[in-house]
């Protein structure tokens, strides 16, 4: 098992094909579990700093499709400014407010998976610490080999700037 931390807040280590990553909010599981759930909640805090999100479709079901386009409005952020980044997700496990499991791809405007973009089996599980929320996410890829180049691609950082995006909008509820 190899742990690393990104921050004080989060951290991460690998298990064979999987990224496991923990991270605790000073919110109630309902509140944190909700903002993953709904899309009005999603569209305010769901990409990295500096990028906004568009919710094209959101069928919170089993075999629902959650389709996404982040696009970078930050000018500071050179390389990145004016890009977009999409994706792709099928729901398969809604237990309210424990657990979700979905399927996550790249995916292009119109919801198209990438073609060779990895398709990752995420499960998020949210655990009540008294009036805090612990939350692990487990990224299950096909093969050992697929996940150290989406590691390559900023996939950690850029969930360590998800998650402090949701902290401050938790903060705000």
């Amino acid at each position: 098992m190899n742990e690393n931390k990104v921050s004080s807040q989060m951290k991460h280590w690998v298990e064979g094909k999987d990224l496991v990553v923990e991270r605790m909010f000073n919110a109630p599981r309902d509140l944190v579990f909700k903002a993953f759930t709904d899309p009005d909640h999603l569209a305010n805090w769901w990409g990295p700093k500096g990028w906004e999100t568009t919710i094209h479709r959101f069928e919170l079901e089993p075999k629902g499709v959650w389709h996404y386009c982040m696009h970078c409005v930050d000018k500071e952020q050179v390389d990145f400014y004016g890009q977009k980044s999409c994706g792709k997700s099928v729901f398969h496990e809604i237990i309210s407010p424990e657990k979700l499991t979905f399927t996550d791809t790249f995916a292009d405007e119109e919801g198209n998976p990438t073609p060779g973009a990895p398709e990752m089996f995420i499960t998020l599980t949210f655990e009540e610490k008294q009036d805090k929320t612990k939350l692990i996410s487990r990224t299950q890829f096909s093969s050992e080999e697929e996940l150290p180049k989406v590691m390559d691609m900023g996939m950690v950082q850029g969930l360590a700037s998800h998650y402090e995006e949701l902290e401050n909008y938790l903060k705000q509820l």
